[in-house]
């Protein structure tokens, strides 16, 4: 598994509730917690209560909300507005900031959007008489009366946006058609919106939009990029287009716009010629299956129109001769193109592509139909396999795409710099009473104290400006290890050198971090996957500890099958590693240490710990998986800490619905956790603490209002009286919030352990963002957490500091790693599940780290 791979694994589903058109109602608090008491060492003196169906209905009271939508269709709410969890957890209300850390000055990639004073934006029907279906001739009607609405006005189709109130609440005009027929149009006011409303906050971002397409940048998918500032690489046939994302919402410190430096990679090649190559290699019997899987669901981009499709299908039985209905006259694909755009297309006899359109019709019905798109015009968008494991195409890449945090700086400021200088942006937003800050914000954020790591009798602090200690554990023993005396090593003919090294090696590190290792039984197998597998049936017994497999080549075949067979039909932990790996003689000691720390956390080690204050708490990770093999599949995985150092866990899966995101089963594992906590402490815990990763935008609502119930009565079918304190922290990555520090009269990334939790987090959630990581090139990303549901009554600052002790404990890893360390054990096991088990590992293996 590559880091790649990895990174690709994580999916995103569709959220198909859509809000209704209710405005939200003011609520008062419900079941309001009793006053935070003192945290010492594990102990409360006081905690809130837990919250009530009522309180819990509160959270979400201002999700249902009028979506503004440009083309008056179906959307995703991308930013979570109106769910306001904050308000029901009484020891944040007034301040959700930790204190401890030294302070840091910092600037965020946020520009504050300045505003006339007292800006409200009203909010019209409009009706018709007689009625018109067309929202084009809806708005040709209504725009005929400029000099009463005014030049700045927004129109979806029935809703009216006016930056003025007009004379009346309700105006009537005439407006004549082309047929001298006369049309009536009553123009009422339903609403006036302040600035932080959630229709004024998506109203601010489609004026925006209209502002970058001024700028002649193209939209693909959320994110809009230059087409005329093209950085090519002509030597890889590839051209990058640069660009920018970009989102306007409430900040605790004013409205801001949030950008951040983006690209899309464009190739030189067409689909046709990608399907010609394939169908030299393919067999002739297998081309339509083996294309179908190469080419669906790939982004391609028509430079004739510059837009962008996802291929669904292939109409092998159409070709640009194929006719379709232009108006009343059928027309040919090839006569349309070349009385539309010019274009001669070369090839009449290549298959046509398929992409369903999703945007709504004209008068709001279902599009007329898919679009049909011709290879030889489409081309393709991102990388190949192949190329993403191509070193100097990679390198090359991130010359363009993997900016300093000067250079990012200075790209983003130039960026807003180009909007204000625009003329015609500036009086698209001078109607609108609308300007931008011309610098980043400046903000203040803490530096936590660097963490003391515990390894056996010893303990020490590792190197705060590289975030990692594989120098400093060097020859100290581990927490624990079990021995390991009966134990298999398979490798290949052509790899014997490498594993006897690999061997030789592992006995030679193995002693000074405390690891018994007796000399394994060598297997060699021939080098196909049934030969692999047959080794496998015929050597592993259930007394085998430990199977360590030399791979000759990264085959996702062979890997899988060691995997499918170990985890599910003979449940023993292993480990799988290429070849090319142990050809390195310089590097093989420090790979040969990594190897045997997993093995000895894969048979049920301790490696190392940080000092966790708090007593009888499980900490809970949970993430998902989309398979794509096995009918799109969704796995959702659970890892839950058994003892007190964070060094045991617990885990379990279960395979959902296609492309689910929430877990289903999640009750079940969550019991199972609770179990098992109780079996091995013979107690169960007084404080959780879930943290839920691979929540997709727009899915907050569904986290709040159906995981956290069932993690509740997960809670309650341990006893009626058993209700530990519980909170719920939703951690994201994907996210486009960045932060630059000044370093010594230069700008850097910010150092391991800086928090922000003011200024540029949301006011109507408990959140904060934790820098966590140190990276040599680019620029750092940091995490968000967003706590939804807290009856724990931990302080804030209690909440960060537990957060990044936890990203100190992945085993995987010497160093901190971007997210708590369960959500990295979750993500791990639903990625081994998804990619190559494709069903649920054996109960066998649950008490153990099996899947690093």
């Amino acid at each position: 598994m590559t880091g790649r791979a990895r990174a690709r694994s994580r999916g995103r589903a569709v959220c198909h509730e859509r809000p209704g058109a209710d405005q939200p109602t003011e609520t008062a608090p419900v079941g309001a917690p009793p006053e935070e008491g003192k945290v010492g060492r594990g102990r409360q003196k006081t905690t809130p209560g837990p919250f009530t169906e009522e309180a819990l209905m509160q959270i979400s009271a201002g999700f249902q909300q009028v979506k503004i939508c440009e083309r008056g269709g179906h959307r995703r709410d991308f930013n979570d507005a109106g769910i306001n969890t904050r308000q029901v957890m009484e020891h944040v209300k007034d301040s959700k900031c930790g204190t401890s850390g030294r302070a840091i000055q910092l600037s965020a990639n946020f520009f504050r959007i300045l505003s006339r004073p007292q800006w409200v934006l009203y909010q019209y029907h409009v009706d018709f008489k007689p009625s018109i279906e067309s929202r084009r001739f809806r708005s040709a009607m209504l725009y005929q009366h400029e000099e009463i609405l005014g030049s700045a006005r927004s129109f979806d189709g029935a809703l009216l946006f006016l930056p003025h109130r007009l004379h009346s609440k309700e105006t009537v005009l005439c407006s004549e058609m082309r047929s001298g027929d006369k049309v009536q149009i009553t123009v009422t006011l339903t609403n006036e919106l302040p600035p932080v409303s959630p229709v004024c906050i998506q109203f601010y971002n489609i004026i925006f939009k209209r502002i970058l397409r001024v700028l002649k940048m193209q939209q693909i998918g959320r994110n809009y990029y230059s087409p005329n500032d093209p950085l090519d690489i002509p030597k890889h046939k590839l051209t990058i287009w640069p660009g920018y994302t970009t989102t306007i919402l409430p900040y605790e410190s004013g409205i801001m716009l949030c950008t951040d430096v983006s690209h899309r990679v464009l190739r030189s090649e067409t689909v046709r010629d990608f399907m010609i190559n394939l169908k030299q290699t393919a067999p002739a019997h297998r081309f339509p299956d083996i294309c179908a899987k190469e080419l669906i669901g790939l982004v391609v981009l028509t430079k004739y129109n510059n837009k962008t499709y996802r291929v669904d299908d292939i109409a092998w039985d159409h070709t640009p001769n194929n006719t379709f209905k232009k108006g009343d006259t059928e027309i040919s694909f090839r006569n349309y193109f070349s009385n539309q755009y010019g274009i001669n297309i070369v090839d009449c006899n290549q298959v046509m592509l398929v992409s369903h359109v999703k945007r709504l019709g004209p008068s709001g019905g279902p599009p007329p139909g898919p679009a049909m798109l011709v290879p030889e015009l489409c081309y393709l968008t991102g990388l190949t396999d192949k190329m993403r494991s191509d070193f100097n195409i990679m390198k090359d890449l991130s010359v363009h795409t993997r900016l300093s945090p000067e250079d990012r700086e200075r790209r983003l400021s130039r960026f807003v710099m180009n909007i204000n200088k625009n003329e015609e942006a500036q009086s698209d937003m001078d109607k609108w009473g609308l300007s931008f800050d011309k610098r980043l914000v400046q903000i203040t954020g803490r530096v936590l104290p660097t963490e003391r790591m515990f390894q056996g009798q010893k303990s020490y602090e590792y190197d705060a400006n590289s975030a990692d200690w594989a120098r400093e554990m060097r020859g100290i023993p581990v927490i624990s290890a079990p021995p390991l005396s009966n134990w298999l090593m398979l490798f290949t003919r052509r790899n014997m050198n490498e594993a006897q090294g690999l061997l030789q090696s592992l006995g030679k590190v193995s002693g000074p971090l405390g690891i018994r290792l007796q000399r394994s039984v060598m297997i060699e197998y021939e080098d196909h996957q049934e030969s692999l597998l047959r080794a496998l049936q015929q050597n592993v017994t259930p007394q085998t500890q430990m199977v360590v497999v030399v791979l000759s080549s990264n085959r996702q075949d062979k890997y899988d099958s060691v995997k499918k067979y170990l985890c599910v039909d003979c449940p023993v932990p292993s480990q799988c590693v290429l070849g090319r790996t142990l050809s390195k003689p310089q590097a093989l000691m420090t790979v040969a240490t990594k190897i045997a720390l997993q093995m000895a956390c894969k048979m049920g080690g301790e490696l190392w710990s940080v000092e966790i204050p708090l007593k009888q708490l499980m900490i809970v990770g949970i993430d998902c998986y989309h398979d794509t093999t096995a009918g799109k599949r969704s796995i959702g995985a659970l890892v839950a800490s058994l003892n007190h150092s964070m060094s045991r866990w617990y885990s379990n899966c279960v395979l959902q619905h296609k492309g689910q995101e929430i877990m289903d089963g999640l009750k079940k594992c969550f019991g199972g956790a609770l179990k098992e906590y109780l079996k091995f402490n013979q107690c169960l815990p007084t404080r959780i603490i879930v943290y839920r990763d691979g929540v997709g935008d727009g899915q907050l609502h569904s986290v709040v209002n159906y995981e956290v119930a069932q993690i509740i009565e997960a809670i309650k079918s341990m006893g009626q009286d058993y209700m530990p304190k519980l909170s719920v922290v939703v951690v994201k990555k994907r996210i486009n919030s960045r932060f630059f520090a000044l370093i010594n009269g230069k700008v850097s990334n910010p150092p391991p352990g800086t928090v922000v939790d003011s200024e540029v987090t949301r006011p109507e959630w408990y959140d904060f963002y934790i820098v966590s990581q140190s990276v040599r090139q680019g620029c750092v990303s940091p995490t968000h957490y967003n706590v939804v549901y807290d009856t724990t009554g931990l302080k804030p600052d209690h909440m960060q500091r537990l957060t990044y002790k936890l990203c100190h404990m992945y085993y995987n890893w010497q160093g901190i790693v971007r997210v708590p360390a369960p959500c990295q054990y979750a993500h791990k096991l639903a990625f081994l599940v998804g990619q190559s088990i494709h069903r649920e590992p054996n109960v066998k293996l649950d008490n153990l780290l099996f899947y690093l």
